[in-house]
């Protein structure tokens, strides 16, 4: 799973489901003059609101985050996990709504009052971390504030000129030499002293490669959502997945399409560079 893929919105979805959590523990329902000694239960003393809400909606975060996290989500009877998600969440978010209304489900004898019972702490709580829940999981593919990513990338490193080597040091073609007292710039090889006989010199650098024609230069880039990498033979079968927030370096312009390598050395078409992001 990765965590890089994850939007604002899911963090506001686990936000949600930790808050309806602690929920759980606070009162189901209050009720106005009973003694003090009187211990109300909280929502897992109501199996409906265990049922209904708590779990209904833990269980909807879990299914809408690890289909975010995954490249591939998967399917339940032909859905993704994700449609599941939000299903569940709609629905605890409905159930707390309605639990709000008769937390007691419809018993009013409790206690010496003649007023019924009314939603207690953890009932109200929960029906606004349903809401938040509910609301995220619908909204976070529809609102581009929820759609970035939760995780900031990492600053990718200053792109280079294909093929170079990163400029200065000693021996690198065109650095300058450090002259001597008037002598002969030193070469790299060890100085000859009296009556010793100098020393061979290494061979010249290997030429570099020279980069590719036109005004094509390589930069770093990373895509907003998982992308499929395809073969350069055209191949429709995809050969590898660029995730969010890691950074790929496209070495080549292929019309509208990016040649990209990965960080493993293997190379590949990146058919959709729509909203990627260059470092």
């Amino acid at each position: 799973m990765n965590i890089r893929s994850l939007t604002r919105g899911d963090g506001v979805v686990i936000g949600a489901a930790v808050l309806l959590f602690i929920a759980s523990f606070f009162d189901l329902y209050s009720i106005d003059g009973i003694p003090d000694s009187y211990d109300l239960p909280s929502l897992w003393g109501s199996g409906g609101v265990v049922l209904g809400v708590v779990l209904a909606g833990i269980i909807g975060a879990v299914f809408i985050v690890v289909s975010r996290g995954l490249p591939q989500p998967p399917k339940v009877a032909g859905l993704d996990l994700g449609q599941f998600g939000v299903a569940f969440a709609v629905f605890a978010a409905w159930s707390a709504l309605g639990n709000v209304f008769d937390p007691a489900g419809g018993y009013d004898n409790v206690g010496n009052d003649s007023s019924g019972p009314t939603a207690g702490t953890g009932l109200i709580l929960a029906l606004i971390a349903t809401l938040i829940l509910a609301a995220a999981a619908v909204a976070s593919p529809l609102v581009a504030a929820l759609q970035a990513p939760l995780v900031p990338a990492p600053k990718p490193p200053a792109p280079q000129p294909y093929g170079a080597q990163p400029p200065g040091g000693y021996g690198y073609p065109g650095a300058p030499q450090p002259q001597y007292g008037g002598q002969p710039p030193f070469d790299g090889g060890q100085a000859p002293y009296a009556g010793q006989p100098p020393q061979p010199q290494p061979q010249a650098q290997a030429q570099q490669p020279t980069p590719p024609a036109g005004d094509f230069s390589p930069f770093w880039f990373a895509v907003p959502v998982p992308r499929p990498l395809f073969a350069e033979d055209g191949s429709p079968t995809p050969i590898a997945e660029l995730a969010p927030g890691t950074w790929y370096l496209a070495v080549e312009q292929n019309g509208p399409a990016l040649v990209a390598q990965t960080q493993d050395g293997r190379r590949g078409v990146l058919r959709d560079t729509s909203g990627i992001q260059r470092g």
